[in-house]
């Protein structure tokens, strides 16, 4: 899950798998495969940057777990 935030200054928490395209049309607009879609404030390459961290810590995570095993 990453953390967005709407044009309306408003924070929300977006299931970071469920993205499908982030494009900047110049306001960054995130598709959901559902065909949802949000305009945020952070750049395309922000949100790029939040779900790579976000995956980071997800399969760090799994790797520790299987090195602790």
């Amino acid at each position: 899950m990453i953390e967005l935030t709407k044009l309306n200054d408003v924070k929300f928490t977006l299931n970071a798998d469920a993205i499908e395209v982030v494009e900047e049309t110049p306001d960054t607009v995130v598709t959901l495969g559902n065909g949802h879609k949000f305009i945020v404030k952070e750049s395309r390459q922000e949100v790029t940057n939040l779900v790579k961290l976000y995956r980071q810590s997800l399969f760090g995570d799994i790797i520790r777990q299987i090195r602790e095993d």
